[in-house]
């Protein structure tokens, strides 16, 4: 099990709730529009902005895990800190290039 630590910045931790927050409502408006029998093309073109807003929240999360997590285990007197941190940085480049 991966290690909890909290290093997301006050200021990203509520744009990022503020982000959640609408992308729910756009999700709750998607499912009203499809028990309402909307047009497709509505739908989808709601659900291309929702994509774009998570999209969104991924960028302010991968700042922030750049800027303050990594940074801080790299600048980190410990070998096995940083090469963990390599390593994890590893994973989650190979996972964002699909």
């Amino acid at each position: 099990m991966a290690q909890k630590i909290g290093c997301i910045t006050k200021e990203r931790k509520k744009a990022i709730l503020s982000r959640l927050n609408r992308i729910k409502g756009q999700v709750n408006g998607m499912q009203r529009m499809l028990e309402d029998d909307r047009y497709c093309l509505e739908i989808l073109q709601q659900l291309s902005s929702t994509h774009e807003a998570l999209r969104g929240v991924s960028k302010v999360l991968m700042k922030n895990y750049l800027e303050v997590c990594v940074t801080k285990a790299i600048q980190s007197k410990r070998k096995e800190r940083q090469d963990k941190i390599y390593s994890e940085l590893m994973d989650v480049v190979y996972k964002f290039a699909k």
